[in-house]
């Protein structure tokens, strides 16, 4: 099935001449030619080149028009088939030259060889598996696959579709067949509108599309099914959400009151983990919208019902982060019980790490939060309920099927996952949300807490970039504090981009006596977090730094960020950097410094990126643009690691297929499971279980 779906990229036409004459860039060449010479020169490189005269097609007449042919890759038939003498059909493009016509590496192939009736496909394809021997296999392919109708074609009623696009959609599946459809997207017939084919617009891509999100929603469905057969821990009744002593006591420390967005998403999550059911949400909201406290609140219930939470994060300094909030939020309250708030990254000495494995095995650590490192084999918890993970599209299907071995470990039969609550400072565009996060409940945070001040996105070009140093300086001197980011941490040959270590350098230099720290990956985890504890405490004014800071970084007193070389981030990376700032009462802002280098002008993506910096500071908005921009390949992240992304469906365009087939899949797997199964298995094959993590 994976060679029948493996469709061409383009289609030449082969079915008609066209003389050396009536050639152009757009048509190429085809002709019968006679080989008038041949010969192997060197001329720096070894090449084969061959002088033919153009024949008439009728009669085999010389026209009077001669072409060198020129063979950087050849082979000993070749030169037998081009020997002078022989005559031969070329197709390629035709160069002018001082010389005359020339062409380069033409397609040869006997002139007494059938024109082809239909247009010829090139595929996609790698080295050393070449057009002719992958065409042949993929014509034996759909000769022998099992194409028959796995649609409930039957049941669908146009006329009851209000929608006139799906209308028209339903009926195109009624005419194009999937075998029709394959067909005749592997090689059309003359005369079809090519634009309409490559663009993806004509009814046999309609037919394949609506084909592969039919079998995407179902695997949703199978997969939220699947999951309403395990077991996770009660913690709490679904119609219950009185709060227990330590949630209790988590609302009596908070200093700040919960917005009515965060007390509906509380009431949402309580309802789920008080099922014997594993929650399977994602929790989204903006840039400092206050998922922490949400998470922690889910901790205190899952706490207060005897179970632990895990809570992961990616990067070690946004761990450290949340380590240090739920600390000082959470411990003075599990003190009185004799438990503990836990730390575990990969650079805890041995020691330190034998000890927090020994308080998650005897239950003395009610809340351990750390890297990947909570996942290793070797780390056993007593009674694990519920997982956080923060910037889950950084984490993979394998972590997720690791926290799942981590509660089997545990050895209670009746318990078979834990609760799992995702968050994702990147609010997810509606139509992921039906495709690939359809398997997920989605709780969103879309009001962000009082006090948060605006913040101002000016793009700037390079060439001015001493002015918003004098500007820097400014701030400093005025008691306020400032990020500079920078794509790399040292020099590359490669890549001529501003680098974290050189800027530090000079910023030191250019605005002593104010202070100027480095932050980046590579630095030493006490080094990291003695910079963010300093920045913290205002001892520094400006920190240079890597997107080590995208996520996590809470500094009031920073008002403002400069991004150098803004046009090589991403729009998601962009907008969380700029969520640094703009969370005390300064004023705030983000310079984007831009090279738009020799040609003086941006790439289209880039411009695209930038534009929208300047124009919202909306994350569901800057979402759906990041979303245009990139597609939901790269969007996704890790998230899609191992599963299927869509190959023919455009989330952007094919938006009415998707709901209507996700409106209407579970209703095939409830009557025709048989029919749904097969579907689902053509499509997705041995990647259906990746939907089940």
């Amino acid at each position: 099935m994976d060679l029948a779906l493996h469709l061409p990229l383009r289609y030449d036409d082969e079915t008609a001449l066209c003389p050396l004459a009536h050639a152009t860039p757009e048509r190429p060449a085809h002709f019968v030619a006679q080989v008038i010479d041949a010969q192997v020169q060197i001329r720096g490189r070894r090449q084969l080149l061959v002088t033919v005269a153009e024949l008439q097609a009728s009669d085999l007449q010389p026209t009077g028009a001669q072409c060198l042919l020129r063979f950087f890759n050849f082979y000993p038939s070749q030169q037998q088939a081009l020997a002078p003498g022989q005559r031969v059909r070329l197709r390629g493009e035709v160069q002018g030259s001082l010389m005359g016509w020339q062409m380069l590496q033409p397609q040869v192939k006997p002139a007494s060889a059938p024109l082809p009736e239909g247009l010829t496909p090139v595929y996609p394809t790698t080295a050393g598996l070449s057009q002719p021997v992958l065409r042949r296999r993929i014509a034996q392919a759909l000769a022998r696959v099992d194409l028959s109708e796995t649609l409930p074609l039957p049941s669908w009623d146009e006329a009851a579709t209000p929608d006139p696009e799906m209308q028209h959609a339903l009926a195109v599946c009624r005419s194009y067949s999937l075998p029709r459809a394959l067909s005749f997207l592997h090689q059309p017939p003359p005369g079809e509108p090519l634009a309409e084919v490559e663009e993806r617009r004509h009814p046999a891509w309609l037919r394949l599309k609506l084909e592969e999100l039919w079998a995407q929603q179902l695997a949703q469905a199978q997969a939220r099914a699947h999951r309403a057969t395990l077991r996770a821990p009660q913690l709490g009744a679904p119609t219950s959400v009185q709060p227990g002593p330590v949630e209790l006591g988590l609302y009596a420390v908070l200093p700040f009151a919960l917005t009515g967005a965060q007390q509906r998403v509380v009431a949402e999550i309580a309802a789920d983990i008080g099922r014997a059911q594993p929650m399977h949400r994602l929790l989204q909201g903006d840039v400092g919208a206050g998922k922490t406290v949400v998470a922690a609140l889910a901790a205190a219930r899952c706490i207060d019902h005897g179970h632990q939470c895990v809570l992961m994060a990616p990067t070690e300094l946004l761990a450290a982060q949340h380590f240090g909030k739920l600390a000082a939020w959470l411990q003075p309250l599990l003190a009185r019980q004799g438990r503990s708030v836990a730390w575990l990254a990969g650079t805890l000495t041995p020691k330190l790490k034998r000890q927090m494995h020994e308080q998650l095995a005897n239950g003395t650590a009610a809340l351990v939060v750390g890297t990947h490192a909570v996942l290793q084999a070797k780390v056993q918890f007593a009674r694990l309920g519920l997982a956080v993970i923060d910037e889950q599209h950084r984490f993979g299907v394998a972590q997720r099927l690791a926290l799942r071995e981590t509660v089997r470990r545990q050895g209670n039969p009746d318990i078979t996952d834990p609760h799992v609550l995702m968050m994702s400072a990147t609010p997810i565009p509606r139509t992921l949300a039906m495709s690939y996060y359809a398997d997920l409940d989605v709780s969103t945070i879309d009001e962000l807490p009082p006090g948060r001040t605006p913040i101002v996105t000016k793009l700037i070009r390079t060439e001015r970039r001493d002015e918003v140093i004098a500007r820097l300086r400014a701030l400093g001197h005025n008691g306020q504090q400032a990020y500079w980011v920078c794509p790399l941490v040292e020099e590359s040959e490669a890549i001529d981009l501003a680098n974290a270590t050189d800027t530090h350098a000079e910023l030191a230099a250019t605005l002593a006596p104010l202070q100027v720290a480095l932050l980046h990956a590579r630095m030493p985890t006490a080094d990291k977090q003695a910079t963010m504890q300093a920045f913290a405490a205002g001892h520094i004014q400006v920190l240079v730094a890597t997107t080590v800071i995208e996520v996590g970084v809470d500094v009031p007193n920073a008002s403002s960020m400069v991004i150098e070389h803004a046009e090589r981030f991403g729009l998601s990376q962009l907008h969380q950097l700029r969520g640094r700032v703009g969370r005390g009462a300064a004023a705030s802002s983000c310079v984007l410094l831009y090279d738009a280098g020799e040609a003086g002008r941006l790439g289209e993506a880039a411009r695209e990126r930038l534009k929208a910096m300047v124009e919202t500071t909306d994350g569901f908005e800057i979402a759906r643009r990041d979303l245009a921009i990139r597609g939901p390949g790269e969007f996704l992240g890790a998230r899609q690691s191992g599963a299927a992304l869509l190959r023919f469906a455009d989330l952007q365009t094919d938006a009415a297929l998707l709901e209507w087939a996700r409106e209407h899949a579970l209703t095939q797997w409830r009557t025709q499971p048989q029919a749904a199964q097969r579907h689902v298995q053509r499509w997705l094959g041995d990647k259906l279980g990746f939907y089940d993590a």
